[in-house]
């Protein structure tokens, strides 16, 4: 256990401590650009300066990733001029084509009405608009035809009249890194993603749980603007309502414009895809950059939504980068929806330069041993270590002041998460409150993001008999270690003692891998699983043997490292630059 009289020191956020060499650090990626620079070397000659300064060791392996890096940011900004003048291409052909797909529907109608169908759907008691105001089922207007082969026909005519889509310039080939935790996969990672600020418009950066959460608020979201349930007056377009033309007419109008939207609804991962990206303060469009940080497959929702919204983002010119501790083709360990993989990962190679980090060293684990004592991970839980925790607890909250009460914090889709206690930025859980309750990434995402330094106690020696709490408790370590955050917690056992249980079986939590929504949260899950030919219903069985021992052991691996790091002097002095609370105090 560390000695008492170190503790408050190294818990100011800001150290002063003797700097030795290290590599693999989350923070440095980001901490070495929080002078505000000039205009950002490459990443190769980022790393070096590094090395250089003694901050990083040199690896030979992180060099040849770094190498990699360097070749695709040489690449960036010519692509970016490129994409800016094909969106401009495409944007006039997709005006001129919507022009001519709305003179021509105009047309048809006209001819129809003129050939008397009009009268003869009368005839019939058909009233097309009115049954389709009331939300009853549609009526087919086209006898003997079909408004799919309609819908083609037009499309057609349209490629005809209007040409074919603009070509997309031939993007830069992304990076997938492979390796072992600790090995610095995300630390470069990060590094390339500091330097393209201010080359490429629209770009992000996610972990897996947050890349997630966006797909399902996104899908959600379209789902609720282009939905059935949507109200008449919203689903008729205006250009049909404006338009001098007999009532009859804009009953088929409106007809062919709802059994376009329907085609849409059927296509929801591509159209969410388009917009994922997109920074919504910029009205220009240009290149795009995906960073994706521990990229996996938990499910097979994360299958098929992984599926469909990588692929269109591949084939539409987004530049990929991501991590993850397996090669592509190792992801899928259990085999689930082994087509709808395949088809992904080949796109994914095609797009990607693979790469192995190759390192064995957890560089975490070494930074650790070179700076002083672990001192805010204190264990085992008796009378001295609690007491020393409460006291832990009084220095920080006394040094940000303020009152200490309770807080209500917004999570997602009008969902919230309570804060027992919390003052400034400072924030005090139990293990059971976070992690002993149907709680999931979007909860610790807003806690994350609101507060900078997490207090947990009483955190138990991790085994099957708790395997849904371990699981949570990963999850966890991931968003506060992904927001940059400073935790004190006090445990049952050291950091390598706290997951067991492995060899028993695995530990599996179902729920910290379903993504809370509104109750519409299950017809979009099935409308994405229907995309991948699958049965909603038949989804939760086959996600039980999702994680297989291994798999297990790459997460508390990856847990037990970032806990590490998460002590040390240099990632301390990260959190007043990087998390997201003090950028807002700014």
């Amino acid at each position: 256990m560390p000695k008492v009289s170190q503790i408050s020191s190294v818990l100011r956020l800001v150290v002063s401590s003797r700097r030795r060499p290290f590599n693999g650090f989350h923070f440095v990626a980001r901490s070495y650009c929080t002078s505000d620079p000039p205009k950002p070397s490459g990443p190769l000659t980022s790393y070096s300066k590094l090395v250089e300064q003694g901050r990083l060791k040199h690896d030979t392996y992180q060099e040849k990733v770094a190498s990699a890096f360097e070749n695709l940011f040489s690449r960036l900004e010519h692509f970016e001029k490129e994409m800016e003048d094909y969106h401009v291409k495409l944007a006039e052909w997709e005006k001129k084509r919507e022009e001519e797909r709305r003179r021509l529907m105009v047309e048809e109608a006209e001819k129809k009405e003129e050939d008397g169908m009009w009268a003869s759907m009368n005839k019939h008691g058909q009233k097309l608009l009115g049954r389709w105001v009331l939300g009853r089922r549609q009526m087919n207007v086209e006898p003997g035809v079909g408004k799919w082969v309609s819908y083609l026909n037009r499309e057609r005519k349209l490629d005809s009249i209007v040409g074919s889509r603009p070509a997309i310039p031939p993007a830069p080939k992304g990076l997938y890194i492979y390796g072992n935790v600790g090995s610095g996969k995300t630390m470069l990672m990060d590094m390339f993603y500091s330097v393209t600020d201010g080359i490429i418009r629209h770009r992000q950066r996610f972990h897996f749980h947050e890349a997630m959460l966006k797909i399902n608020e996104q899908m959600h979201k379209y789902w609720k603007e282009n939905g059935a349930e949507k109200s008449s007056q919203y689903s008729i377009s205006s250009w049909i309502m404006n338009l001098p033309v007999d009532e009859k007419v804009k009953e088929w109008l409106a007809g062919e414009e709802f059994y376009k939207q329907q085609l849409q609804m059927k296509h929801i991962l591509p159209a969410v895809a388009d917009k994922f990206l997109v920074d919504q303060k910029s009205s220009k469009k240009g290149a795009s950059i995906l960073c994706f940080d521990e990229i996996q497959t938990v499910d097979i929702f994360a299958i098929v939504a992984l599926s469909g919204i990588m692929s269109r983002l591949l084939t539409t010119g987004t530049v990929l980068v991501a991590t993850s501790n397996r090669a592509p083709r190792e992801l899928n360990q259990d085999g689930m929806q082994k087509e709808i993989f395949d088809k992904f990962i080949s796109k994914l190679e095609k797009h990607c330069e693979i790469i192995s980090i190759g390192s064995e060293v957890d560089y975490r684990r070494v930074a650790a041993k070179n700076s002083v004592e672990n001192v805010h991970y204190l264990y085992p839980l008796n009378s001295a270590v609690l007491e020393e925790f409460e006291k832990m607890w009084h220095q920080v909250t006394d040094q940000y002041g303020g009152e200490i009460t309770s807080a209500t914090l917004p999570v997602m889709f009008g969902r919230t998460v309570e804060v027992p206690e919390s003052c400034n930025g400072v924030a005090r859980f139990t293990f059971e409150y976070l992690c002993g309750r149907p709680v999931g990434a979007a909860d610790y995402i807003a806690v994350a993001k609101n507060y900078h330094t997490i207090f947990i106690s009483e955190i138990p020696a991790m085994s099957m008999e708790i395997r849904d709490k371990a699981r949570r408790f990963i999850t966890l370590v991931d968003e506060l270690y992904n927001h940059h955050c400073s935790l004190v917690s006090c445990a049952e056992t050291p950091i390598d003692e706290l997951f067991q249980g492995t060899a028993e079986g695995t530990l599996f939590d179902l729920e910290s891998f379903q993504f809370e929504t509104e109750t519409e949260d299950s017809r979009l899950r099935r409308d994405v699983l229907a995309e991948g030919s699958i049965s909603a219903a038949g989804s939760p069985s086959s996600i039980v043997s999702m994680l297989s021992g291994e798999e297990e052991m790459f997460a508390f691996a990856r847990a037990a490292s970032r806990l590490i790091e998460m002590q040390t002097p240099l990632y301390l002095e990260g959190v007043r630059f990087l998390h997201p609370y003090f950028h807002q105090q700014k």
